[in-house]
């Protein structure tokens, strides 16, 4: 069951100004693999790491260097999760992350799907919040 999707989209000449206006971010976002990758390939990391966090619903317990983006032998991008980072996917019961990133005409993108095998119960509650907006 689909428990969270997240979609960030990232500046590339944008991303690139801020890095060299503030190099720490490198250290705060990036694993020391990711660090080697060129501009483009950091600015998809970003968008996909920041996807990643919106489809869990917020960054409690995230921790931006435990969360590094890795291709498989066929190029296909996934998430190698370490630490609390791990274990929010763990107690939240996410079983599964999907990931899709490009980057083209100075632009990159990230989208991601977390499913859970849980049943939907439980990530439903019973009655629905009283905000006063439904009609």
């Amino acid at each position: 069951m689909i428990v969270g999707i997240g979609v960030d989209l990232v500046d590339i000449a944008r991303f690139e100004r801020t890095i060299e206006r503030t190099p720490r971010l490198l250290e705060r976002l990036f694993t020391a693999d990711e660090r080697r990758l060129p501009p483009r390939s950091l600015a998809a990391r970003y968008a996909a790491k920041e996807a990643l966090i919106k489809a869990l619903g917020g960054s409690d317990g995230v921790h931006w260097t435990e969360i590094e983006v890795t291709p498989e032998a066929s190029g296909r991008p996934w998430f190698t999760l370490t630490g609390s980072t791990a274990a929010v996917l763990a107690d939240r019961g996410i079983t599964t992350v999907h990931l899709s990133m490009s980057h083209d005409a100075g632009l990159a993108t990230a989208y991601v799907i977390a499913e859970s095998a849980l049943p939907s119960a439980a990530f439903l509650s019973a009655t629905p919040p009283d905000d006063g907006a439904r009609t």
